[in-house]
């Protein structure tokens, strides 16, 4: 059972781990001991997730999430299973962790009077150096 918050937590059956050969470090056992994990979590058909959620989940798994909506984690980083597998399901419940939470709603505002005054004064100020110094002919004459 992985632990998302203390209303939400995934069962173990949801989630598919499979172990694989890892390039990188490992010294002799590097062709021999197969460390590195792939883990499977088929978040479009979750029972587990709400709707929202899910959505949510999914736009953020970006390359991770498959066409059928499978988030693919890979974890190599450590010389043992142990370790990559627990490497793997904390990368799994920060994503779903960050999933759940809800973005905040962009409300669309206009700027108040007293700004739009202080905009307008700013450019009249700016045209008003630039007049000063414009060249005119008949001035020189």
């Amino acid at each position: 059972m992985l632990e998302i918050s203390p209303n939400l937590s995934i069962p173990d059956e949801e989630i598919r781990l499979e172990f694989v050969r890892s390039s990188g470090p490992g010294g002799q056992n590097v062709n021999k001991v197969a460390t590195a994990v792939q883990l499977r979590f088929d978040a479009a058909n979750s029972p587990s997730l709400a709707e929202d959620v899910r959505e949510r989940l999914l736009k953020l798994g970006g390359a991770r999430v498959t066409s059928e909506g499978v988030i693919l984690i890979e974890a190599k980083q450590y010389r043992t299973q142990e370790q990559n597998r627990a490497d793997a399901m904390l990368r799994l419940q920060e994503l779903i962790q960050k999933a759940l939470v809800r973005p905040k709603i962009r409300r669309a505002t206009r700027p108040g009077v007293a700004a739009s005054a202080a905009r307008v004064f700013a450019k009249k100020r700016r045209g008003a150096i630039k007049k000063v110094r414009q060249y005119n002919p008949e001035e020189w004459e």
